[in-house]
């Protein structure tokens, strides 16, 4: 097995035991198998990640992920009608159709003021946290953080809103490696939820 290969498989384990997003298990994953973990070749693509989380669940969450990627999904639904106005679009595992429980909602928001998505959960009531994130084109980024309880997993989701800049959407949909959308809109997502009834 290839350093790549042996890394991709540690960092699924960790993505699906742990939630923890492709990136950040990629260089633990590096740490613990004692491999390069900076931006050297040895680290897989997210497409070789993805490869080995699909085979994860497979093999061992056959029979509880279908069923809590169809929660994180209607959770998703939920929130992206209330956002509208954003042009929001589902990112990450649960549009991916790789999440379980421990998965947080990742919804890429869409506006002309970075301030206007935190004044509307301000002004709906919402509690919510702030963080960002270190883009390397793009630079820091907000990210308002939500917990909503799923009736069907029994327990609070966290939904993560990345608030990009109005015109950030042209280039949010462009494919990966293999033709696939890293990313869906409400219409997108609503047609993956018609087909899994």
């Amino acid at each position: 097995m290839s350093a790549a290969a042996e890394i991709a498989a540690t960092a699924a384990r960790l993505v699906v035991e742990d939630g923890m997003e492709y990136a950040a298990a990629k260089r633990k994953a590096a740490h613990e198998l004692g491999r390069r973990g900076g931006r050297g070749a040895e680290l897989p693509s997210n497409e070789e990640v993805e490869d080995e989380v699909r085979a994860y669940l497979d093999l061992f969450c056959a029979d509880t992920q279908p069923a809590e990627l169809r929660a994180l999904r209607e959770t998703a639904r939920l929130w992206m009608r209330r956002l509208a106005e954003f042009r929001p679009h589902l990112a990450g595992s649960v549009w991916r159709g790789t999440a379980t429980r421990r998965s947080a909602v990742l919804i890429d928001l869409y506006c002309d003021d970075s301030k206007a998505a935190e004044i509307a959960l301000i002004n709906a009531g919402v509690d919510y946290d702030s963080a960002s994130i270190d883009r390397p084109r793009s630079g820091e980024t907000l990210v308002l953080i939500v917990g909503e309880r799923s009736a069907a997993l029994g327990e609070i989701v966290t939904l993560q809103l990345v608030v990009n800049e109005h015109d950030a959407v042209r280039g949010a949909l462009k494919p990966d490696a293999r033709g696939r959308s890293w990313r869906g809109d409400l219409a997108a997502l609503e047609r993956l939820l018609a087909e899994d009834v």
